[in-house]
């Protein structure tokens, strides 16, 4: 399983093809999709959807199929993600941390450590974690502590946002050494001195886990601690694109059951302009914009999504050149999608009740998770900035890329 000594990382050119991908796993986000409206309203977490998908190797997807992976594509692996969120977005976005480790890991450079972690992955073992600081800390200000015990580590602080938590058997946590060293530990859940709080008041993403989670004398080994600065160098990229695989889900789902709602519809208003509303042209106009907005995430995501295999591709063949200048595209695209993404998943989440009555609110439907979602992921990374930050680079040439060794870079979101 170890890489050859003149491949420094664990990439390799993707090898899956998109029938294999959805050979194996559609079948399993179609059982997913399935209870989605009976979890939501109970607020079940989906323990068992979550291993449904470590069963059938999600977690193993984009490590190459010589290590014992299916070779996947980061378009590849955002596109699948986006199918799940279609399926249930709650259990595509407790995916988030862990893929973005895994990926974390294929960057790094191949060693003993790093191969333990790729077996890791390959038993599917899950990581879930929470950069972001509680009480409003920043990363800035960061409290939370990794420093030496002996031969290892211990790690103090506690953390919110914590999506997947719940769910791992692996937390990825930041905080700084006694030298102002930001560091990342992995530690494990079970742990003594791990707790984990379910205190998301979030109106959506509501068993995603994402609350508190706080660390008292945890240890963490050598091979599990190192630089946050030495985090791969698109992660900021991965994490947004990976929200906005979900709201591209989320999308395509308001078109799904937009359009069910419509054909189940049996009265029309009176100035309507056919008595039946799957026949009335109004009614049918809005379902079409629906389609429109989930193709036009679709395509922003597609897009968005290879500029992050061009990144991936510079660095697994040791260019020291190219990186940078596909980093600055991959920028500009992920800011893009971003403000194609979020514009169509809010419209479409809102827009649909327009087609349906009063009777489109019911909460046998609970359409409005969709809206709830769709309100919950865009705010994680406000769009505010975004066309603001374009433009200043389009007219004034003004770099649009963060100090990318700066703290808290390729966070949990940017």
């Amino acid at each position: 399983m170890t890489a050859t000594a003149t491949a420094q990382t664990y990439l390799r050119t993707p090898t899956a093809t998109d029938d294999a991908l959805s050979a194996r796993f559609r079948s399993v986000f179609d059982e997913i999709s399935a209870g989605n409206v009976e979890r939501e309203r109970q607020r079940t977490f989906p323990h068992e959807q979550v291993e449904w998908l470590k069963g059938a190797g999600l977690g193993r997807v984009r490590i190459p199929v010589e290590f014992g992976g299916f070779g996947a594509s980061l378009q590849q692996t955002f596109a699948l993600l986006a199918d799940l969120a279609e399926a249930d977005a709650n259990v595509a976005h407790i995916w988030r941390n862990h893929l973005a480790f895994v990926e974390d890991r294929l960057n790094a450079t191949a060693g003993p450590a790093n191969d333990r972690w790729i077996s890791r992955f390959l038993d599917g073992e899950f990581v879930g974690g929470g950069w972001t600081e509680a009480n409003n800390g920043t990363f800035a200000s960061l409290k939370s502590t990794v420093r030496r015990d002996g031969d290892g580590w211990v790690v103090n602080g506690a953390k919110f946002y914590a999506t997947g938590s719940l769910y791992a058997d692996w937390l990825d946590v930041l905080g700084k050494d006694d030298d102002g060293t930001p560091l990342t530990a992995l530690v494990r859940r079970a742990d003594p001195g791990v707790e984990l709080v379910d205190d998301w008041t979030g109106f959506g993403q509501r068993t995603t886990a994402s609350g508190t989670a706080n660390y008292r004398d945890v240890p963490a080994a050598d091979g599990d601690v190192f630089p946050a600065t030495d985090r791969f160098v698109y992660q900021g990229h991965f994490y947004q694109t990976a929200m906005l695989s979900v709201l591209t889900g989320v999308t395509r789902a308001v078109l799904r059951d937009g359009t069910a709602a419509i054909r189940a519809r049996g009265r029309n208003y009176p100035a309507a302009l056919d008595p039946t509303p799957a026949l009335d042209p109004q009614l049918l106009q809005i379902v079409g914009q629906l389609s429109a907005y989930a193709f036009s995430a679709g395509a922003a995501l597609d897009r968005s999504s290879r500029t992050l295999d061009r990144v991936a591709e510079a660095h697994a063949a040791g260019d020291r050149d190219l990186p940078g200048e596909r980093v600055l595209t991959a920028e500009v695209a992920t800011a893009q999608a971003q403000l194609v993404i979020i514009d169509a998943a809010l419209r479409a989440t809102t827009e649909v009740f327009d087609a349906l009555g009063a009777s489109g609110v019911s909460d046998n439907l609970l359409l409005d998770r969709h809206w709830r979602n769709a309100r919950t992921l865009s705010s994680h990374n406000p769009r505010v900035y975004k066309a603001r930050i374009l433009g200043d680079w389009i007219v004034n040439d003004k770099d649009p890329v963060p100090n990318l060794a700066a703290l808290g870079r390729g966070g949990q979101g940017d």
